[in-house]
């Protein structure tokens, strides 16, 4: 069974259409890449996934139940979620760790922050450091431990790299695909950077216009020579190119 699956899910936000009738299943374990140009619903679509944009019912389940029938605490705590722009809340490091289970009225011991710091390949002993105090790779990949910690099965990820330098950004791709093989998390992740979905993705779905263009493997859709020319367009900066192979 997918582990996701999204039915006819169109979503309208004051009174403009921003997602039209989507279908896809995502398998479990999966990296699953979203691309396509600014505007085109990715962001939308990804934040459906976990009700920070309310999907009518009957349009996306998990695990074959329909998200809308699960509260909403229960349902992040399984679908996590991992933003461009990082805020870190108040406190160290730990403090921040601790903040989602804390919700749920759970408590974090500190042999548990300092195993998900290690998932993440962070030291212990950033644990205590004043989260305003992180470079910017540090504080997103403590992001990445900070939903980590609610145990989810799935993981929501908007350009999580986007912000960061080469560096950082292979710090977090190689966190996040190594995460995946330890935990078989499946990963929803929007990209603009084609060379990146090489690298991590097994999926594409090409959006434009809140519509899915085509859904195919990482090589049917992004191979430089034989891929798919709207996806490459795309990939490549030239929307006047997507726009003159419609049919692509």
């Amino acid at each position: 069974m997918p582990i996701l699956q999204i039915r006819e899910l169109s979503l309208s936000r004051g009174g403009q259409p921003v997602l039209h009738k989507i279908n896809l299943s995502i398998e479990p374990g999966e990296v699953f890449l979203l691309i396509g140009p600014s505007g085109s619903g990715k962001s939308s679509l990804l934040r459906c996934l976990n009700r920070l944009e309310e999907p009518a019912p009957g349009t996306v389940f998990l695990d074959g139940t329909d998200i809308t029938a699960l509260p909403v605490p229960d349902l992040r705590r399984r679908v996590g979620m991992v933003f461009q722009q990082v805020a870190m809340f108040p406190g160290t490091v730990a403090d921040n760790l601790a903040y989602g289970p804390g919700l749920c009225g759970d408590s974090l011991s500190r042999a548990r922050a300092l195993d998900l710091l290690g998932m993440v390949t962070l030291e212990p002993d950033i644990a205590d450091k004043p989260a305003g105090e992180l470079s910017g790779g540090q504080a997103q990949r403590v992001a990445i431990a900070r939903a980590l910690a609610n145990q989810p099965d799935v993981l929501l990820l908007d350009e999580p790299t986007s912000a960061l330098d080469p560096i950082a950004t292979h710090a977090v791709e190689t966190t996040l695909t190594g995460l995946r093989e330890r935990l078989g998390l499946t990963l929803v992740w929007v990209s603009h950077a084609v060379e990146q979905a090489r690298r991590v993705g097994d999926r594409v779905l090409l959006l434009d216009g809140g519509r899915v263009v085509r859904i195919g493997s990482v090589a049917e859709m992004l191979d430089p020579v034989n891929g798919d020319r709207r996806a490459l367009a795309f990939a490549l900066g030239d929307e006047a190119g997507m726009q003159a192979q419609p049919g692509a």
